[in-house]
């Protein structure tokens, strides 16, 4: 079943300018394609060249944004499934930066976060593809705002092609 493309209406408001980017009408699709760009460009990374990689001292490094993008989605595709579910509960909302301040993702292996991202993208596709079409725009409560679950698997999409945007403008020059 195909997702369909979410109203304005049914995700954040500050997601729209990255969801704006996302090509096509089919979350599945969109994410099972951005997940082979994402590894195709992680694999073709040196480590020692990325290790510590900032383009700026206040910027996470580059092995953070990974970590950080494996973080966010796991956490959208809770909210997704809960949502999906019927689950009629507000869900609460998290802060990016201490997610990414409470682990160390520097010190780990390039291939162990490729690994986990595809681990993490492999699990989204499996609660993703089977989704019906009641299922697609059902709608809750996230983080104080109305979401649908097509909504919150395009946040995922926007979100990811602002982070691949900015490895290659600003990391990768």
């Amino acid at each position: 079943m195909t997702s369909g493309r979410p109203a304005d209406d049914e995700f954040a408001p500050y997601a729209k300018a990255d969801i704006d980017y996302v090509a096509g009408d089919d979350a599945v699709v969109v994410l099972s394609a951005q997940g082979v760009e994402v590894t195709t460009l992680l694999q073709s990374l040196d480590e020692e060249a990325i290790s510590a990689l900032r383009y700026a001292p206040d910027k996470w490094t580059l092995k953070e944004v990974v970590g950080h993008l494996i973080d966010d989605e796991r956490i959208f595709a809770y909210r997704a499934l809960c949502v999906a579910r019927g689950d009629t509960r507000p869900l609460p909302g998290f802060e990016e930066k201490d997610y990414v301040a409470a682990t160390d993702f520097e010190s780990r292996p390039l291939v162990r976060l490729i690994a986990e991202y595809r681990a993490v993208r492999a699990a989204t596709l499996a609660l993703f593809a089977p989704l019906t079409a009641e299922e697609w725009v059902r709608r809750g409560n996230v983080n104080g705002y109305e979401a649908s679950v097509r909504g919150l698997a395009f946040h995922v999409a926007g979100h990811e092609l602002h982070h691949l945007r900015t490895l290659r403008e600003k990391y990768l020059v």
